[in-house]
Order: C-alpha cells, then sequence, then structure tokens
C-alpha cells in the first residue's frame, strides 16, 4: 500500500485503482467493474442503475441489502421490495415468477432482483449455479443484481468459478474485505454502459475518491493471494458448527449445512452467551434477536479455533 503509484481517481488517472478493478472484471467476467468504499455503497449503486424509482425489487427477506443497509433502497433510490421466503439461502423461482406476473393485475411492475452470494443469515449457504440460474430464467427480461460479498467464499465451497456464477447475473458486487482481507473496498462489475453510469452514481453517493490506489492495492494482494486460502476458513468454521451443535441440539444449526466460514445459531440468551465467549478471549455478535453469529477469518489459526470450542464447551 505505501509503495502504490497512485492518481486522481475523480479523473479516472490512478493506475492501481484501474488496474484492480480490470483485474476483478475479469475475474468474474464483466466488461468493466469500479472500485467502491463499502459494498453497502455497491449494492445501492446497482439498486440506482438498475431499477427506477418505484420500480419493485424482489429480494429475500433476510439479505444484507434488506435489512443491514439502514433502508437505503428507500432513501437512495426510491425502491420499493416485494419479500420472498428465503429461510434456506435461496429464492423459490415460483415466488419470483409470481411477483413478475402480479404486475399484469394491476400491482407495481418488478425493475430488478437480487441474490446473496453467500447468504449470510442462512450461515454463509452458497447458492448452486443450478438454482442461480432458475432464478434467471424465472426472470426474464429483468435485471439480476448479485451481492457476492462473499462470493469468493461460493467459488471455494462449491467449486464453481465466479465468473460461471456471475454470468447469470446483469452485475456482481465482491467485498475486497470479510475473508479476503484488504482494509477497505468493494467492486461492483457489469457492462461498460452500467459501469459508466454507476461511476455517476458513485460521485452522487459521496464514494469517489482521490488517490484510491493506496486502499486499491491491498484489493489486488486481496483477489490475486487470499481466495484460494478460504478453504482454511471453511474448515475451521466446521469444527465451531460441530462444537456448537454438540453444545445446543436443539439450536437450530446442523454442522452439514456449515459449508463456508460462518456459523449462526439461535440461543436463549445471546448476551450471557457472548459475554461469557468474550472472557475467554472470543469475539462473536449478533444478527437477529436471540440468533448468534460466529465468523472465522484469517486472523483465526488453529489455536483460535481450539480457544472457540473450550469456550463454547464450557458455556453455561
Amino acid at each position: 500500500m505505501a509503495e502504490a503509484e497512485v492518481g486522481d481517481d475523480g479523473y479516472g488517472e490512478d493506475p492501481t485503482a484501474r488496474m484492480l478493478e480490470e483485474t476483478y472484471a475479469q475475474r468474474v467476467g464483466k466488461e468493466a467493474s469500479l472500485f467502491v468504499p463499502s459494498g453497502t455503497m455497491a449494492n445501492q449503486v446497482a439498486l440506482r442503475v438498475l431499477c427506477s424509482a418505484g420500480a419493485l425489487v424482489v429480494a429475500g427477506r433476510r439479505q444484507h441489502i434488506v435489512i443491514y443497509e439502514e433502508a437505503a433502497a428507500a432513501r437512495n433510490a426510491g425502491a420499493q421490495f416485494h419479500l420472498v421466503d428465503d429461510d434456506d439461502g435461496r429464492l423459490d423461482p415460483q415466488d419470483v415468477s409470481w411477483a413478475i406476473e402480479a404486475s399484469s393485475h394491476h400491482q407495481p411492475a418488478v425493475g430488478l432482483v437480487c441474490v446473496e452470494q453467500t447468504h449470510m443469515p442462512a450461515g454463509g449457504v452458497p447458492w448452486s449455479i443450478e438454482d442461480l440460474r432458475s432464478v434467471a430464467a424465472a426472470a426474464p427480461g429483468v435485471a439480476l443484481h448479485m451481492d457476492g460479498a462473499r462470493l469468493f467464499n461460493a467459488e471455494v465451497a462449491t467449486g464453481v468459478s465466479a465468473k460461471r456464477f456471475a454470468a447469470e447475473v446483469t452485475t456482481v458486487m465482491s467485498c475486497m474485505s470479510k475473508g479476503l482481507c484488504a482494509p477497505i473496498g468493494s467492486l461492483l462489475a457489469g457492462s461498460t454502459e452500467t459501469i459508466e453510469c454507476a461511476r455517476l452514481e458513485r460521485k452522487r453517493l459521496g464514494g469517489e475518491m482521490r488517490q484510491t490506489g493506496v486502499v486499491a492495492a491491498a484489493g489486488l494482494v486481496a483477489l490475486r493471494t487470499m481466495v484460494d486460502r478460504l478453504s482454511e476458513d471453511h474448515r475451521r468454521a466446521r469444527r465451531i458448527a460441530d462444537a456448537v451443535a454438540e453444545r445446543w441440539p436443539a439450536c437450530g444449526l446442523d454442522p452439514e449445512s456449515v459449508l463456508t466460514n460462518i456459523v449462526v445459531f439461535a440461543h436463549e440468551n445471546p448476551p450471557a452467551l457472548l459475554g461469557h465467549l468474550l472472557t475467554e478471549g472470543v469475539q462473536a455478535g449478533t444478527i437477529a434477536p436471540g440468533i448468534c453469529r460466529l465468523v472465522t477469518h484469517n486472523d483465526v489459526d488453529d489455536a483460535g479455533v481450539d480457544r472457540a470450542v473450550n469456550a463454547i464447551t464450557a458455556a453455561p
């Protein structure tokens, strides 16, 4: 980062930022991409570019774009969500078809469908390519956006390339932080025309930066060196999931379903549990009332997992 070659990205003159955008676009098989400060901004830019104000956006009721972005879709894009069940992390193509058909019966038209890869609240569940294609087929002529914050976790877990997943959608975004370990930044990819529009919307949202090469350099390291090692995070998360299921058999967690780096489970007293874990040197959090989450990443090694497992086993 300290040695990055920089320029003014507001004028398109930062060579490191341009290299990162080109590298990501090639990685996901799109014509162009745009570097933005956060995954939330990438999602919000996609909403503003792909659908008009007043359009319906079909999405799972527990997706990040719906419940973890402070209702930004209404504020920034004038969009209205049509929410469908996504308990297992996926959308039912029939639910998508119903929403689209409803526009012939005096209901608002669908302007966009959103999917999340991997689906965090379901426990980092990756979409299969078959399920993704089924949703795309259920929405002919409708733009499809993939919140691929953890797209590369899905790639490693399923053996399906990010490019194949992205081929089914209009736009895709990925975070260079999270499992890929960069300190900041996400990218949104799509057609050249779409990304040119996205560049304008990024500026309108205050996301245009200047010498972005300082942080874009870390994104390049993330894409080039941090993807393959995600399998280590997945293996370690499975160990934690086994411990959780053994300690609380009725918590609703099936360890077999933990394919990536996220462990989500129900607990009757999350504050007490999180307090206990913290005294044992283990940080965890909640994502909804009564729902706890533990996430593995590059800074959690096998010794750290041992500590977490021991703390879970000893939890009151």
